[in-house]
């Protein structure tokens, strides 16, 4: 049994997916297997793939079934202690598994959480989410709870490439990614954290991300469609998990805004879809045991957005609606 696994999807990704994979293979850290899930890809992806000969290489060829899938069907077979994911246009620094193997052992976490600094091929950049700026500095060198972190839970990146987990604890909990769906990070960060006994974070950018035109958090299109359902998925595992009450002003913001961000810039083509998808949601809040949470805790602006869906007819009636400024929220 190797020390970490290391999980890879990739679709149609022939410009990256060579440094991507030699960032894993040339580790300082040698004791790991990548398992590389080829979800369906039409391009040069596979034959890229095939050119390495490393027996450490494990490929999943999948007809295209979504990142969700693509990083369940690598979790089913994979043997090491411990689990990092890695997405096909980014890559590793070189000491990126040796720091954070060092790391969760040392500290016996379920979790540890590293920085991401990116890339958009001229220059590296910074910002406060990825470098866990929300985290104070008391949390630095230590182990601590999920729920310490009640106060800026929600300003936590949730990326799970960000992140070393304890394969054993993520069978325990069995946790899986939402499948058929873009934003699948979101709940999986939300249930795994919320369900882990110990964490730490690691002040050190071990991963860098690349940004172009073709990354999903890049462009606002209609992949942005699947912030309704993750929303729904995040209220769920909340509710069944009975962490709800403890979090519910936050989390309820933290629910309206994705989709609302999303619908101001959303690419015209998929606006009317995106509000259709809001809208039957909050029609179903409405009718269920929660709407009053929503009235009693919202700020304006959100408040307003919701009312504004429920009352229009239309988008167009919605736009015409949601006009009328409001007070921040």
């Amino acid at each position: 049994m190797m020390k970490i696994t290391v999980i890879l999807p990739v679709f149609n990704e022939e410009k990256y997916i060579k440094m991507a994979i030699e960032s894993v293979i040339n580790q300082t850290f040698e004791d790991f297997e990548l398992i590389v899930v080829n979800d369906g890809s039409t391009d040069n992806t596979s034959r890229i793939i095939s050119e390495f000969d490393d027996s450490r290489i494990k490929v999943i060829n999948q007809t295209n079934k979504g990142p969700g899938a693509s990083r369940n069907n690598a979790l089913d077979i994979a043997r090491g202690d411990y689990v990092m994911f890695l997405d096909g246009d980014d890559w590793y620094c070189p000491d990126a598994l040796k720091t954070a193997y060092d790391e969760i052992t040392s500290k016996g976490t379920d979790i540890s959480i590293f920085q991401i600094i990116k890339y958009d091929g001229k220059e590296y950049s910074q910002n406060s989410w990825f470098n866990l700026n929300n985290f104070p500095n008391t949390f630095e060198g230590r182990v601590f709870s999920p729920h310490e972190c009640r106060d800026f839970l929600f300003d936590i990146s949730v990326s799970a490439a960000q992140k070393i987990f304890r394969r054993e604890f993520l069978v325990k909990i069995n946790a899986k990614f939402p499948e058929g769906i873009y934003f699948e990070d979101m709940p999986f960060f939300f249930y795994t954290f919320l369900k882990a006994n110990s964490i730490s974070i690691i002040k050190k950018h071990l991963y860098v991300r690349r940004k172009h035109d073709g990354s999903i958090t890049e462009s606002v299109d209609c992949k942005f469609l699947d912030t309704v359902e993750a929303g729904q998925i995040l209220m769920d595992i909340f509710i069944k998990n009975g962490w709800y009450d403890m979090y519910l002003f936050d989390l309820l913001a933290f629910k309206i805004n994705g989709p609302r961000y999303a619908l101001k810039g959303i690419e015209e083509k998929c606006r009317k879809k995106l509000y259709l998808l809001i809208k039957n949601d909050y029609e179903s809040i409405k009718q269920g045991q929660y709407y009053q949470d929503y009235l009693d805790n919202l700020g304006p602006v959100k408040k307003k957005f919701m009312a504004d869906i429920l009352k229009s007819e239309d988008y167009d009636d919605f736009k015409t609606l949601n006009q009328t400024k409001s007070s921040p929220a």
